[in-house]
């Protein structure tokens, strides 16, 4: 275990992924999300593949034992990327990142729906207090209190969100079950590879013909979200998930820094509050999950606990 360059190859990834959103957002204004989506998911998989193929991996990492499954984990997780290019186009890219933090909090929620995991009530209170956090980041859409019009395209955006950080949880309650039996490699190629599938059925709908820079934007978004993929998954070869988990939340850092410089988009005051309550709530869940696996690796009965 190295924790130090484990916690580094996952702060590379988080920027990595900002800068990916970013090249997203530069093309939402003429790109569709689907196509958007097939940029995205087929250059990643020439990339996984490369880096399958030096790790020696390319025959015995893409075996399988559910290949339901994994059709499943890629429906479920291009439908949240699609709503969440989508709600690139509409939002901030600050908005969209503390917005998309919901994830999480839902994670622990349908955990307990699906998984029948015990959730008790320290994850439930910091659930409650992560949604507090989104609902300050949301008070200026919020119709019912004298927002904009609710057929708004900020409102659109809000609700494309929200629906990706449904699906988002949703992919990770699915990616729970596929672990015990399936290899990360294989969950990372599979799902990039029926993403771009998936993605193809949108062609009928208003594919474009992309800008010079719109193609490099789309082409960059695809390699450096497959390299961004791979080094999440090697930060965990080197240090626990209750270790870099919190470092997620550089991703807020990373969006308030590119939206103002290369956007201009200015955070507002709901936003930063609102933001800092879901991260600590984020975090405070991070450590009861850290702490019970404690509890539990000390325990010969694995008792549920929460």
């Amino acid at each position: 275990m190295n924790p130090v360059r484990g916690i580094a190859l996952k702060l590379i990834a988080i920027a990595l992924f900002s800068v990916m959103a970013s090249f997203i957002k530069a093309t939402a204004d003429h790109v569709p999300a689907g196509q958007a989506v097939f940029f995205r998911s087929f250059f990643a998989l020439i990339v996984i593949l490369v880096w399958l193929a030096q790790r020696g991996d390319l025959s015995t990492g893409l075996r399988v034992q559910s290949r339901m499954g994994h059709v499943w984990r890629g429906v479920i997780g291009t439908t949240a990327m699609a709503l969440n290019f989508a709600a690139l186009g509409l939002l901030p890219l600050p908005e969209v990142t503390a917005i998309g933090f919901t994830a999480p909090l839902l994670t622990v929620i349908f955990a307990a729906m699906f998984l029948g995991e015990n959730v008790r009530l320290f994850r439930l209170s910091a659930v409650g207090i992560g949604l507090v956090g989104v609902l300050i980041v949301l008070w200026p859409r919020l119709t019912i209190f004298g927002g904009s019009d609710p057929y708004s395209v900020a409102t659109l955006g809000v609700m494309f969100v929200l629906g990706s950080a449904v699906f988002r949880a949703l992919a990770q309650i699915h990616i729970r079950k596929l672990v015990q039996t399936e290899q990360t490699s294989a969950i990372v190629f599979y799902f990039s590879l029926t993403a771009t599938v998936l993605s193809l059925l949108t062609l009928p709908f208003g594919w474009v013909v992309p800008t010079g820079a719109e193609l490099l934007f789309l082409i960059g978004a695809g390699l450096l979200g497959g390299l961004a993929q791979i080094m999440l998954t090697s930060c965990y070869r080197y240090a626990p998930a209750s270790v870099v988990a919190p470092f997620d939340y550089a991703a807020m850092l990373f969006a308030l820094l590119i939206g103002f410089v290369w956007f201009d988009e200015v955070p507002t005051l709901h936003m930063l509050v609102g933001a800092s309550i879901v991260i600590c709530a984020g975090v405070l869940i991070i450590w009861r999950e850290r702490q019970l696996g404690l509890q539990r690796g000390s325990r010969k009965n694995l008792t549920p606990q929460g």
